[in-house]
């Protein structure tokens, strides 16, 4: 494990996860996955596509049986059927196209047998009360996602899980759901997402759980996550040279390649300027020489290639 930063003293837990395991096969894709989630956060499950996040979804919501390991909702407080207090989509919502939106919602809470429901309400949250009585087939990408996440609010659950609710969509339909699970997280809810778009999670939530091949690598608050370091983006025309270079280098603490450059973690101490100086002493010529702050995507980077 990489590293754990959890900030959950007196605090009521609403998930706790020991050690789950499962396998498809020769597949093992939870390893003995532990987590601690508290009230009221926007909790991240980050990973690679294959890392397990929807596997974990799926088992703590009773639709896989995990190999071995146990989870427990809410300390145990609503017994064996904790579902009722638990709003989820885990794939593409499936609604009736021919009703209208808020006709589809009233179905949904038909068969949760929730007897009374603010509907205009959640439609209002979700950015769809002037659009209520239209039929879904008339519903855009990003509307239809809004309305499953008006879904999973149906009888006011404690918790709402989301898996990818930003895939497929154009930017501005992105940004909205952001605006949306920002602000179904301050109506009261905890919000739980399974996420790959690393600029999504630091721009929603509060913490997050770094995830790849089952295992988890890293867990707290997006802000305590972040390393310290700074990031310096380096290229040269020699790459042999450069590589030489940073492996002898004693100020360079860690060094991943992403599409275009090579990533160095520097410690704060130290001025950027001394490295391009030795870089000139020993005739590296860069093409390339920027410095830039921690982002929670280079610190994914970081923790998933060691």
């Amino acid at each position: 494990m990489y590293l754990i930063c959890e900030k959950i003293n007196n605090m009521e837990i609403v998930l706790k996860i020991d050690n789950l395991t499962k396998s498809y096969g020769k597949i093992l894709a939870l390893d003995q996955l532990s987590m601690k989630i508290a009230r009221g956060n926007i909790y991240g499950l980050l990973g690679p596509n294959g890392s397990g996040k929807t596997t974990t979804l799926g088992v703590i919501l009773s639709i896989l049986k995990a190999d071995s390991g146990s989870y427990e909702w809410f300390e145990g407080k609503y017994g064996e059927n904790p579902r009722k207090y638990i709003g989820a989509i885990l794939e593409t919502p499936n609604f009736y196209p021919y009703k209208s939106g808020i006709d589809n919602l009233r179905i949904i809470a038909a068969i949760k047998n929730v007897k009374c429901f603010d509907f205009d309400n959640v439609m209002k949250i979700v950015n769809l009360e002037h659009r209520k009585t239209s039929r879904f087939r008339t519903y855009s990408l990003g509307m239809k996602q809004r309305l499953a996440i008006a879904a999973t609010m149906i009888g006011d659950p404690e918790v709402v899980i989301f898996d990818e609710p930003t895939n497929g969509l154009d930017p501005a339909g992105i940004a909205e759901v952001r605006e949306i699970l920002t602000r179904v997280a301050e109506s009261g809810h905890t919000v739980i997402m399974a996420s790959h778009i690393l600029d999504e999670v630091e721009k929603i939530c509060s913490h997050v759980a770094i995830i790849k091949k089952g295992k988890l690598l890293a867990s707290g608050m997006v802000g305590e996550l972040l390393s310290s370091d700074y990031l310096l983006e380096i290229n040269a025309l020699d790459e042999n040279k450069l590589l030489a270079f940073i492996k002898e280098s004693s100020l360079i603490k860690k060094v991943f390649k992403n599409d275009k450059f090579w990533i160095c973690n520097i410690d704060k101490s130290i001025n950027s300027d001394d490295i391009s100086r030795m870089a000139f002493e020993q005739g590296l010529v860069l093409n390339h020489f920027n410095v830039k702050k921690q982002s929670l995507e280079e610190e994914f980077l970081t923790i998933t290639n060691n």
